[in-house]
């Protein structure tokens, strides 16, 4: 026989897409009546609206009927708005340390953050950022990319990403893609407007893409930099002084020795560079013959004057056909080379 114990234990283990939360635990789930081994009840959505109504719809009646429910009806209603509000405060607390400080830049937070930097743009830099990304991912990683890039964004269109983050008052929650969770000026820029902002509210954005979003538990955070030494990388240098660094470049000597700033701004505020990415090294032909076309030595000549070591050196690619994304599968050529990349990073505790 079905009882509302019964019910509320089978749908515990039902999340919110967006939240990664137990609806159960989030009073999602109200007004139950049973009939035999018919049942009906009304599930409370955050938002009016929500892009994942059809998805927790799916689970609850998939949860139902594992436990002998024959006819499921569900109505859908939208919470208050000072069940948001209470909503909003629960996250904030989760996410929040005392003093006001978001609780994932405590130190002993668990998030490894990794600033992925150049000296100047067209170097591949966001491309290494979403594909060390999804190789993390596929480890079993929880990993976030916050595009900093607030004049230069471009990761939602890399990944191909349609959904903006929902809003629960002030508290983003982030878009997931490959595994990863994903906050841009993108989503706030419609119709790829342009970004004309000083320093003051480069920072107050960065500080609202780290603090007023809801994250959840992240192993990585990313952070995709705008190229060169400017407010943003010294904004992010302040804000995480535990961050470490990637810098990209090419093998090209002058985007190498543009590239040297960024690090040089980097051992500055005593960030770890973990190593060089070295992008379009080379283009293999069909026959395997590598040809050079930028020129070779430019990520050694950049890491010997850094005092670090290249850890990838990354051959010219297309994005993946008929997606248009620019995540590389994890068989393909490139895909396996940044899943080494990541592997090496995991295994040396980065």
């Amino acid at each position: 026989m079905l009882t509302n114990e019964n019910v509320l234990e089978a749908l515990r283990h039902v999340e919110d897409p967006e939240l990664h939360k137990s609806i159960v635990d989030l009073n999602m789930i109200r007004n139950i009546k049973i009939d035999g081994v018919r049942i009906g009840l009304e599930v409370v959505l955050t938002i009016q609206g929500c892009p994942l109504k059809a998805k927790i719809g799916q689970d609850i009646e998939e949860s139902l009927r594992r436990i002998g429910a024959a006819d499921i009806s569900l109505s859908f209603s939208s919470m208050t708005n000072e069940e948001r509000a209470a909503l909003t405060q629960s996250l904030k607390k989760e996410s929040t340390s005392e003093g006001g400080m978001p609780a994932m830049l405590r130190p002993d937070s668990g998030v490894t953050f990794i600033a992925v930097t150049s000296g100047k743009g067209g170097v591949g830099k966001s491309t290494v950022t979403i594909n060390l990304a999804a190789a993390l991912a596929r480890l079993g990683k929880r990993v976030g990319i916050l595009d900093a890039d607030i004049y230069g964004f471009s990761i939602p269109a890399m990944m191909q990403i349609s959904q903006k983050p929902t809003m629960i008052d002030q508290t983003a929650i982030p878009p997931v893609s490959h595994g990863i969770k994903v906050m841009s000026m993108g989503f706030f820029a419609p119709d790829n407007n342009v970004v004309m902002w000083r320093g003051p509210m480069l920072n107050k954005w960065i500080r609202n893409f780290l603090g007023n979003t809801h994250w959840g538990e992240l192993d990585y955070l990313l952070l995709d930099l705008p190229p060169g030494t400017g407010d943003v990388a010294i904004d992010v240098a302040a804000m995480i002084p535990q961050a470490k660094e990637i810098i990209v470049t090419t093998p090209h000597n002058v985007a190498s020795f543009v590239a040297s700033r960024a690090g040089a701004m980097a051992k500055h505020t005593k960030h770890e560079i973990i190593g060089i990415v070295e992008n379009m090294s080379y283009y293999e032909d069909k026959v395997g013959t590598k040809n050079y076309l930028f020129g070779r030595g430019g990520g050694e000549t950049l890491a010997l004057e850094l005092q670090t070591e290249v850890i990838a050196k990354i051959p010219f690619a297309q994005p993946e056909e008929n997606t248009g994304s620019s995540v590389y599968e994890e068989d393909s050529l490139l895909g396996e080379v940044f899943s080494h990349l990541a592997e090496e990073l995991v295994n040396k505790g980065k």
